[in-house]
């Protein structure tokens, strides 16, 4: 009878206490994990990605890290210091992994897939397009390098709370980045606006275009079809309604009509929100600092805190607040 009752216990044992004892610690360990999802064998390498290629309109598949050699490249200047290099690499990758995960079934852009080789999602250039672009030397000085930001950076996310970030960047921000919802109206609290020195390098930090007054004009009825300007009421018919503390043209005031500083942008194809409008003689122009979004990732920052000393660990959590950077397998 004793040994009966020892095999039931056995029995007990294996059948239900040990599968609550590894449950329990599955969850332990998923906690860690900063990717959940049933993409997961794509995430881990082991499928390939689908990437929507814009030029030709067909969908490729290609491993992950292979794409992002390619987007790194296409992204960040391969002259640049290789932790800059290794810190674009990361947020490269937090980006795709994120798009792959937010789009199961494809973006509405492109349906097939849910990354594209555009600016819509991450620039994208095969080798033989980097060699076309800027010759066998460059492919035979650089590509080495960007190969080894992505080798040595291979799995390296940046999370949040445990959870993938929207790892955005653009490429200069005038000396300082933007919070996140003065410019996508969502409020993320790793997107936070922080100092961004050593920029004036960047080829696009100041800039400005000049038109006449009445192409000015022309363009600005496209917006507000009514509003009647003069080069004497110009400023009085256009004015700053609503700034951030970065200097960012949040909204204008056109007569009476409210336009968003990142439509007006569009509209007059300008680098960035950060703006001025001047009139001169019988041209308008206007002013920029910086270039991009603003949010998230400076590249040119980047480059100069790594030439300063950073590793891309300290680029990262700089530009993305209270953020991990971690492998996702």
């Amino acid at each position: 009878m004793k040994n009966i009752a020892m095999y039931i216990i056995f029995i007990l044992f294996m059948t239900i206490l040990l599968p609550l004892f590894l449950v329990k610690s599955c969850d332990v360990d998923k906690g860690k994990a900063p990717i959940k999802n049933d993409q997961q064998k794509i995430i881990e390498g082991k499928e390939l990605v689908k990437i929507y290629n814009t030029k030709t309109g067909n969908t490729d598949e290609m491993e992950l890290e292979e794409y992002l050699k390619g987007v790194v490249a296409a992204e960040m200047p391969a002259a640049f210091h290789i932790e800059a290099l290794k810190a674009q690499a990361i947020a490269a990758r937090t980006y795709a992994l994120t798009r792959i995960e937010r789009f199961k079934d494809g973006h509405l852009d492109h349906i097939t897939a849910p990354l594209c080789t555009g600016v819509h999602c991450q620039a994208y250039l095969t080798l033989e397009e980097l060699e076309q672009a800027h010759g066998q030397s460059w492919t035979t000085e650089y590509w080495p390098k960007i190969v080894q930001a992505v080798d040595e950076t291979k799995s390296m996310v940046v999370t949040f709370e445990g959870e993938l970030i929207d790892a955005l960047y653009h490429s200069s921000s005038g000396g300082m980045t933007e919070d996140s919802e003065n410019v996508f109206a969502t409020l993320k609290p790793y997107l936070r606006s922080v100092s961004s020195p050593n920029e004036e390098s960047a080829p696009k930090f100041h800039s400005s275009i000049t038109m006449t007054f009445n192409d000015f004009v022309k363009k600005i009825k496209e917006m507000v079809p009514n509003i009647e300007i003069t080069k004497k009421n110009v400023t009085q018919v256009i004015k700053v309604a609503d700034k951030s503390e970065t200097g960012r043209i949040k909204k204008l005031m056109i007569g009476e009509k409210i336009i968003e500083g990142r439509d007006f942008r569009t509209a007059f194809s300008l680098n960035s929100t950060n703006f001025k409008i001047n009139l001169i003689g019988d041209n308008i122009v206007i002013e920029t600092l910086g270039n991009g979004h603003g949010v998230g990732m400076s590249q040119w920052g980047a480059n100069a805190m790594a030439k300063n000393g950073s590793s891309y660990e300290q680029i990262l959590k700089h530009y993305y607040q209270g953020v991990e950077i971690r492998k996702y397998n």
